[in-house]
């Protein structure tokens, strides 16, 4: 028999409590139906107020004439509030004019308190998303591939893990051991796991900082190519010979890197090697022949040209200019134009290229007949 009673105590324990609420519950309700009416009249005001400001959110965010991104952002939170936390809300805030029962008031109470940590929960996530994206380049995260989706994620895992204990302790759990061993794992995890956070912080730098997007062409170390995606710990460019390479974000941030698809030039240079006996007179006019050949290009520009050594077995003349294309193809094919036109130029003034040995290796117009001078040798019969 006590064993009986002891286990069916609980269970009239809260049948009673159940009972009470509903008594408790049709008492005030037949004594307070005035107040309860203004009460219900005044949260419905409330719902109404809050579900105007949600269709401002909405408004906020669909307008493209903003100049920062704060209406945006504002606007997504506005949009995150949810019916279930105005519903709470109101009933928190007319609850001590309608004077309920203590069951029922508590009840609301414990309602408000977890609807209160969710609503802020979201409202925060949704404010620190909008600043990230933002940084991601506006409404186009996609362009930075899949590390806006993994700070998304842990993001979100983040603040409603605090918005879980603050749950707990608001209704009166003990949480300081739970959150000693959320301190304890989150240290373990991050020391086993010391690389992928690297990475991903790196991935976070290339987020805010923005070196770089996808679809723009980047040269890295030996390797040009297209970034095709940024992910949590790598980052996968498309080279110019075909492969694929994979590096990892923080190798990819430890070195110097060339955004090529941002510049608005492109600089070639190379060098002309004359001969020593090359009139001076003539040398004194290679500048003005290499001008007119680059500038007879389009889009092009001379930076400098002229003698660079002296002290070589050749006259070495650098020319430098500039191709005003982001193209790498069309700064080549200028590049190979301006080569065949400045050797045209050089051989219709009879000025001739140096070997390697110092000597002449400009070929004459008409080659001689064999035997005279300058001509090959004559073929003897044995």
């Amino acid at each position: 028999m006590p064993t009986n009673a002891s286990v069916t105590m609980p269970l009239r324990v809260s049948r009673m409590s159940l009972q009470m609420l509903i008594d408790q519950s049709w008492d005030w309700l037949l004594g307070h139906y005035l107040q309860i009416v203004i009460a219900g009249a005044a949260g419905t005001a409330l719902i109404m107020v809050m579900i105007g400001i949600r269709v401002l959110g909405t408004r906020l965010c669909r307008r493209r004439d903003v100049v920062t991104h704060w209406p945006v952002t504002i606007g997504r939170v506005f949009v995150a509030t949810r019916f279930w936390f105005m519903i709470a809300f109101a009933a928190k805030l007319v609850d001590g004019y309608a004077d309920p029962p203590p069951l029922l008031a508590q009840t609301v109470g414990v309602l408000f308190t977890i609807a209160s940590a969710l609503q802020g929960a979201l409202w925060v996530r949704e404010f620190i998303l909008g600043i990230v994206e933002n940084c991601a380049g506006g409404e186009d995260p996609g362009s930075l591939g899949s590390a806006v989706g993994i700070v998304r994620l842990l993001v979100t895992v983040a603040i409603f893990t605090i918005a879980f204990v603050l749950i707990l302790d608001n209704l009166g759990v003990n949480v300081t051991g739970l959150v000693a061993g959320l301190g304890i794992g989150g240290i373990a995890i991050g020391l086993a796991a010391k690389g992928i956070f690297d990475d991903l912080f790196s991935a976070l730098s290339i987020i805010f900082d923005r070196p770089f997007q996808r679809g723009e062409v980047i040269k890295w170390d030996k390797t040009v190519g297209t970034v095709e995606e940024i992910g949590l710990k790598t980052t996968r460019i498309r080279a110019t010979t075909g492969e694929e390479v994979v590096i990892s974000n923080t190798n990819l941030l430890n070195k110097e890197l060339h955004n090529l698809a941002r510049l608005s030039r492109r600089r070639s240079e190379f060098t002309l090697h004359l001969i020593y006996h090359t009139p001076s007179a003539v040398l004194a006019r290679v500048p003005d022949l290499v001008k007119k050949v680059i500038e007879a290009q389009e889009h092009c520009h001379l930076v400098q040209c002229g003698i660079v050594d002296l002290s070589g077995p050749s006259i070495d003349v650098q020319v430098q200019f500039d191709v005003m294309s982001r193209s790498a193809n069309e700064a080549f094919q200028t590049k190979h134009a301006i080569a065949l036109g400045i050797l045209a130029s050089l051989e219709k003034e009879g000025i001739e290229f140096a070997g390697p040995d110092g000597k002449s290796i400009s070929l004459p117009a008409v080659q001689p007949p064999p035997g005279a001078a300058g001509g090959p040798p004559l073929e003897t019969e044995d």
